[in-house]
């Protein structure tokens, strides 16, 4: 008689089945996930120190660190802009209808006492993409394979070290104007009047020269203004601009005291590996410094006949930041 215990016995089949046909391999694997784990949190403790288990004081319009411990060192930050007006939304809110596409992708340094360092990467840049035959643009990465694409193409396209960016925040329209507006409002100075309208995109622009106070509608209006399809670098100006107005409005007297109720509301509109006390630190450590942003972009090759992607200008050594390199205007 045949001994049916082991194949009759409803646990062990049960643990088979979770197991898999090569089990010792499986519970390898699951150890080395755990592992991977731990060496993930451990590494958090070298870019942020303990939280304080004390309640936390009202945070000071005098002292950006009541806001949150400043990290312990230098952190990168991967910032994708995308075309949808949720982070959640099926479409886009752009021309043709689909998923969501990168507008805007900038790297972001903030380091304690230091001013911060933002890099304006343009999404029109031509990128070798994993099972992609031909060159496609920086701005495919993100429709193609998420963040973790993006990040790796960015990392290796500009030289970063191994591990950057250290986090990223994929931010929609919407939380744009949730910032903006939670902030109360921006000022820009606009050196020419902006007036244009797409029926197709249900989308217009109306902005007028001088020293204008934008609401989180027309910041959106502003960073996605773009009339023609090749001036990306226009664009990427007009958000310069965006970038330096809403750190001047982050360094009013009253912006510390906002920033936590600002930063709650916005972080349910975006997609971001940071908790909400990492967002808080790295606010205290860019408002730590008075010295504005230095804002930088990658320097260009021309563009030849009809080519609408980029190429980097030749023979630029790595890395490309955060040394400040500035890109001509039309080039």
């Amino acid at each position: 008689m045949k001994d049916e215990g082991a194949a009759g016995d409803p646990s062990t089949s049960r643990w088979k089945r979770w197991l898999g046909s090569h089990p010792f391999r499986t519970i390898l694997r699951i150890a080395a996930a755990f592992a991977g784990a731990s060496l993930i949190a451990g590494g958090l403790g070298v870019i942020w120190p303990k939280p304080d288990p004390m309640a936390a004081a009202p945070p000071s319009a005098d002292d950006p660190t009541s806001l949150a411990p400043l990290p312990r060192r230098p952190v990168t930050v991967l910032m994708v802009g995308i075309d949808a007006d949720g982070i959640n939304d099926p479409s886009n809110r752009a021309a043709p209808k689909g998923p969501a596409n990168a507008d805007s992708l900038m790297l972001i340094r903030i380091s304690a006492g230091e001013p911060v360092q933002v890099l304006q990467l343009p999404t029109e840049l031509a990128v070798n993409l994993p099972g992609r035959e031909k060159l496609q643009s920086l701005a495919d990465a993100y429709p193609i394979g998420g963040v973790a694409l993006t990040a790796d193409v960015i990392s290796e396209v500009v030289g970063l070290p191994e591990g950057q960016p250290d986090r990223f925040v994929v931010i929609s329209r919407q939380a744009l104007r949730s910032l903006v507006d939670g902030l109360g409002e921006v000022e820009v100075t606009l050196n020419q009047s902006y007036e244009h309208k797409d029926s197709a995109q249900n989308y217009s622009v109306n902005l007028q020269a001088g020293r204008q106070t934008l609401n989180g509608r027309q910041a959106e209006q502003l960073a996605r203004f773009r009339p023609e399809p090749k001036n990306d670098q226009a664009r990427r100006i007009r958000q310069q601009k965006l970038l330096e107005g809403i750190h001047d409005q982050l360094n009013q007297p009253n912006a510390i005291a906002l920033l936590p109720s600002v930063i709650g509301e916005v972080s349910t509109q975006m997609e971001t590996d940071l908790t909400p006390m990492e967002i808080m630190s790295l606010a205290a450590a860019a408002l730590s410094s008075d010295q504005p942003p230095v804002i930088s972009r990658l320097e260009l090759a021309p563009r030849t006949g009809e080519q609408v992607m980029r190429e980097l200008k030749a023979n630029q050594k790595l890395p490309l930041w955060p040394e400040p390199i500035v890109d001509a205007v039309g080039n």
